[in-house]
């Protein structure tokens, strides 16, 4: 496909609308299996064009410009070849964030919105928390925290330098300050942090070959994890009480097909674990304590 294609004709362009070109977006992306072509083509149009949804509604008889026609075009041929929306449109809205998205990072998902939730409410009452977000990606939860709780001192950890850089980037587009180390899971970190949370790979790796087209243009890295999706979150497990304080809370995101054996692992090992459920109800969040001996 390519993307240095001449803009078309001007002339030819007149006769193209908005409403027209919504219309015909749709068609091209249902036709090509995208999931939700209505949403995705009012966002490509508005992207193509610069207008916002109420315009695009009142403006549909409006011709589209050569150039806008051109820019459309190109965005509509890369959905069609299922290139994810977000990698479209360089930015999404994550929570009170505003994230840069490359394909560095794994995209992050509504869902793990709650983790931030249950993240906030675990030091709602503590001053000045020290918060450790593993496997940072994006920076989406740690600039999450950061944003709620101007007073925690956040640290962001990734094996992945071009995921940390872009979430230093995102650290910036949102003026927040939170420390970004390069590490593999825990290693070199110390702590003691009162709140450690990630949303560690746990798709087990029979998946990769399963997995939508829009997936596969995030890191495998991020995403499978062995086996049974645990290998990495064992391995989290296993060094998490070096860096926690005492009393400190572990929170994870897992694949609800094995959060509950993960749980009832840490339980066997001397933790207090909990299951929680994301925003539809399937046990996808594990908060677990650490017990005294």
């Amino acid at each position: 496909m390519s993307t240095d294609a001449a803009p078309p004709d001007p002339a030819e362009s007149q006769a193209n609308t908005l409403g027209m070109a919504l219309r015909s977006t749709v068609q091209r992306l249902r036709q090509a299996g995208v999931p939700s072509p209505e949403t995705d083509a009012r966002e490509l149009v508005q992207r193509a064009t610069g207008l916002s949804r109420l315009e695009l509604l009142m403006g549909s008889e409006q011709p589209l410009k050569a150039l806008e026609l051109w820019q459309l075009e190109q965005l509509t041929q890369r959905r069609e070849a299922r290139e994810p929306l977000q990698h479209l449109l360089g930015e999404v809205e994550w929570g009170d964030l505003r994230l840069r998205i490359s394909t560095a990072a794994l995209i992050p998902r509504p869902e793990t919105e709650v983790l931030l939730v249950l993240a906030l409410a675990q030091i709602s009452a503590q001053p000045s928390p020290r918060v450790l977000d593993v496997g940072t990606g994006t920076g989406a939860l740690a600039l999450g925290i950061k944003r709620a709780r101007a007073d925690a001192e956040v640290t962001a950890s990734d094996i992945s330098g071009e995921a940390l850089e872009l979430a230093r980037q995102n650290a910036d587009l949102n003026g927040l300050t939170v420390t970004f180390v390069q590490a593999d899971l825990l290693s070199g970190l110390s702590g003691p942090y009162d709140l450690l949370l990630s949303n560690p790979p746990y798709l087990p790796d029979a998946d990769q070959a399963l997995a939508q087209p829009e997936v596969q243009h995030d890191p495998a890295l991020a995403l499978y994890s062995g086996p049974d999706g645990l290998t990495l979150a064992r391995r989290l497990v296993s060094a998490a009480p070096r860096v926690l304080a005492s009393g400190g809370v572990m929170l994870l995101e897992l694949d609800p097909r094995n959060v509950e054996v993960l749980a009832a692992e840490l339980s066997a090992a001397g933790w207090s674990a909990q299951v929680h459920p994301d925003w539809v109800g399937r046990q996808r969040f594990l908060l677990a304590r650490l017990l005294p001996r």
